[in-house]
């Protein structure tokens, strides 16, 4: 029997974390020396941890430029880093796409460009193509948080909107080779949709981006849809991308079982429901509770005692309608919460591996059965925060934040619900 559910819960968090720690993943993944210049480049939530990494690990010159987002940060001696902003972009994005193809610029065959790409990338790096402005991209970027399109389709219309997502940093970097370690945040692990692959091109067409715009009924400024219908962007059998490497050093599928490792070591089995998981945040949430009732009451698909792992990215449709704090993590755990109201032996962590979820500084947050009965004790209406998209202040009301701080890496949602 555990002896504190909560610390539990934690310490699977905090191994599914050290799975995806830079500097292992990088160390398993270091390229040969070249001849010439090695460049580092970089963006995403990991990208100071994971450039703080590589400069510990490399022998020779290195030099370069990378991006994460406004916040405490890694260090670097060599590699430079900027900060700008995360979900919504900001100037200081733009200034630091525009080190990045500095960064690139003018370099030979014999030269090596690193990139060190992770989660949050797209955000951190606006550069709007054509006659777009910054205005033009954020909205664009507001338009796709609010629709409830997974990350995968997200990213096919950011790229259609970019100078630099879609491949084309990388092929800014030709004739030099590119080698890009990827933290993946996606469901699948496509290297091409990490940070909408600004050094990973793939096949998707403005065609694919307009069609996810109308099915998604996103409302955007017309200049963007005119852009986006006369775009163009790098194919994956350009010349450029002869010779470079994509590589995924870490992801939400290694995390996983190395948290599942972790219950095991405590005698608790561990199942691995899937690390592809999508859809909507409350709507999961309703089905992993009806899967822990299940084991709970009747002791199947699953015998107690058990912990559900799961991972993958869910969205929140905000619509037209208005909305309180939190995040995707916090949502589901709201609902799934509501769905084992009063029920014994099920206890839950719901929190995103980069260490912060949605608008706030929690990552997530834990539930229990005695979650929404706390919650009403307290004066508050755990149905009411949930229409109100206000999972933050429901579970502060309760005491139930969780709140590691910033992970130095990001492999997407990670949740565990524990069943004894």
């Amino acid at each position: 029997m555990v002896p504190d559910p909560r610390a539990f819960l934690v310490s699977l968090f905090e191994s599914a974390v050290d799975a995806a720690d830079s500097l292992a993943a990088i160390r398993a993944n270091l390229p040969a020396r070249p001849r010439g210049r090695t460049v580092v480049i970089g963006a995403g939530k990991a990208a100071s941890q994971m450039a703080a990494a590589l400069e510990s690990l490399w022998e020779g010159p290195l030099e370069g430029v990378v991006v994460d987002r406004h916040g405490p940060i890694a260090t670097c001696r060599s590699i430079e880093i900027l900060q700008s902003a995360h979900p919504v972009p900001d100037l200081a994005g733009i200034a630091a796409s525009n080190r990045l193809f500095e960064a690139v610029k003018d370099l030979s065959e014999d030269d090596l460009v690193i990139a060190l790409i992770s989660g949050g990338g797209s955000s951190l790096l606006p550069a709007p193509a054509g006659t777009l402005s910054l205005d033009d991209e954020i909205a664009v970027n507001k338009a796709l948080l609010a629709s409830g399109a997974p990350i995968s389709a997200m990213n096919v219309v950011r790229k259609q909107v970019s100078t630099i997502k879609g491949g084309r940093l990388a092929r800014a970097a030709a004739p030099a080779r590119v080698v890009s370690l990827i933290v993946s945040d996606v469901p699948g692990d496509n290297p091409a949709l990490v940070a909408s692959g600004p050094t990973v091109p793939d096949r998707s067409t403005p065609q694919d981006a307009l069609n996810i715009i109308a099915e998604y009924r996103m409302d955007l400024p017309a200049q963007v849809l005119r852009h986006i219908e006369a775009s163009t962007a790098p194919l994956p059998d350009d010349p450029a991308f002869a010779g470079n490497e994509v590589h995924v050093i870490a992801s939400a599928r290694v995390s996983l079982e190395a948290a599942a490792a972790r219950a095991r070591d405590f005698g608790i089995d561990a199942v691995i429901l899937s690390d592809a998981i999508e859809g909507e945040a409350r709507d999961i949430g309703r089905m992993h509770a009806a899967i822990a009732r299940e084991v709970q009451s009747r002791n199947r698909p699953f015998a107690k005692p058990v912990v559900l792992l799961s991972g993958g990215e869910t969205t929140v449709t905000i619509g037209g309608g208005s909305y309180g704090k939190g995040g995707r993590n916090s949502e589901f755990l709201l609902s799934f919460c509501l769905d084992i109201d009063g029920l014994d032996g099920i206890h839950a962590l719901a929190a995103d591996t980069d260490g912060i979820d949605g608008s706030e500084n929690n990552a997530g947050a834990f539930a229990d059965g005695g979650s929404a009965p706390r919650m009403r004790a307290l004066g508050g209406d755990p149905r009411a925060y949930l229409a109100g998209h206000d999972a933050w202040s429901a579970f502060s009301l309760a005491d139930d934040l969780f709140v590691p701080g910033p992970t130095g890496t990001n492999v997407n949602d990670f949740r565990a619900i524990l069943i004894v």
